[in-house]
């Protein structure tokens, strides 16, 4: 079933099909919109979020309708996920509906009792987000985190994971900015000699709060965006459905509410397939979020190996991608990032692979 739907997914993309067969192998389940800290490069300083989880029915209902094609949920959004009562029930409910789930943490609440929660659960995938490797930076973009309180957190659930052998693939993230991005060298060599920790991962920001200017000049798009056509999807809390995983940073407007519409329609919804339209005719830098969108636009080669695979393993294969195209000095051919003002264009992306 799986499988099939990628295939429905990828003839449509190929073809450039406004309507499309199938549904989102990928989806971006914001399960709270709570947070406890302050970073000025989080689109929740510009966006204004209620503290409020995500209720069981719309949860529930998002599941069991994209249960049969659904195959990664990141339950992650605009909110840090262990303020949300429930994430762990949240993760267990994918499973039994064979989707895999992904975490990202700031890691101030990642204690004792929740290593071992999120170590006994079927996760499997978890981003530990860390940006900076001395207190200076990490304190400036994580505001209300202690350094030191965080750093041992992380090393813990690590080593933790390591004893038990735990099958979770855990990511040691830096976003590399203005202030840290003289740190990579050393935040590598930190996290890499760490037990339990897989990948040590450097990312450019994918936001645009801290440089406005950021996006994609007009004649970027020469291919349409996947993201319309593969997902992820963006749900919020409240069940509100964007096109995708930047727009409702971008002011994009919602396509549909889980807790009011069948999936189905949301997905193929008039102003959706008027977004793919767009983007088939070259005009996707007249769309304002599209243009604003620091994300990178990948050739239809990569898009129809995402679709080849399924979700979970791409999820494991993209820092491959992002690392053989930026080494190899390949971005123009098979990435095309956004425009960017700073940090400086040195050492993009780097992935250490580390022994569990």
């Amino acid at each position: 079933m799986r499988a099939w739907n990628r295939a429905k997914l990828l003839a449509s993309y190929l073809r450039g099909s406004a309507r499309v067969r199938g549904l989102p192998v990928e989806y971006i389940v914001e399960t709270t919109a709570k947070c406890n800290l302050y970073c000025p490069m989080c689109p929740r300083e510009t966006h204004k979020q209620p503290k409020e989880d995500m209720t069981d029915e719309i949860f529930t209902r998002l599941v069991n309708e994209s249960g049969q094609s659904a195959e990664h949920m990141m339950l992650i959004g605009l909110g840090e996920p262990l303020l949300d009562p429930k994430i762990f029930d949240r993760i267990e409910y994918c499973e039994r509906h064979r989707v895999s789930t992904l975490l990202s943490t700031n890691g101030t609440l990642l204690d004792d009792a929740a290593i071992d929660r999120l170590l006994s659960s079927p996760l499997a995938h978890i981003t530990l987000s860390f940006d900076g490797s001395t207190k200076e930076s990490f304190e400036y973009y994580r505001k209300g985190a202690r350094f030191e309180k965080v750093r041992d957190n992380f090393v813990r659930f690590a080593r933790r994971k390591h004893e038990l052998r735990a099958p979770v693939q855990v990511v040691m993230q830096m976003v590399r900015m203005e202030r840290n991005a003289g740190e990579v060298d050393e935040f590598m060599r930190l996290w890499s000699a760490v037990p339990g920790v897989d990948q040590v991962r450097i990312k450019e920001d994918e936001t645009n709060v801290l440089d406005p200017e950021a996006g994609h000049e007009a004649s970027d798009w020469k291919h349409p965006c996947h993201y319309l056509w593969r997902g992820p999807v963006y749900v919020k809390h409240n069940g509100d459905v964007y096109p995708c995983c930047q727009s409702y940073m971008l002011n994009g407007e919602r396509i549909g509410n889980i807790g009011e519409q069948p999936l189905a329609e949301i997905w193929n919804a008039a102003p959706m397939q008027e977004l793919r339209r767009m983007h088939t005719s070259g005009r996707a830098g007249e769309v304002d979020m599209c243009s604003r969108c620091c994300t990178t636009i990948p050739h239809p080669l990569l898009v129809t190996g995402s679709l080849l695979f399924h979700g979970r393993t791409v999820r494991r294969l993209i820092p491959w991608i992002e690392r053989l195209t930026y080494f190899a000095r390949l971005p123009r051919m098979l990435l095309k990032p956004p425009r960017k003002r700073v940090p400086p264009p040195v050492e993009l992306v780097q992935i250490v692979e580390t022994k569990r």
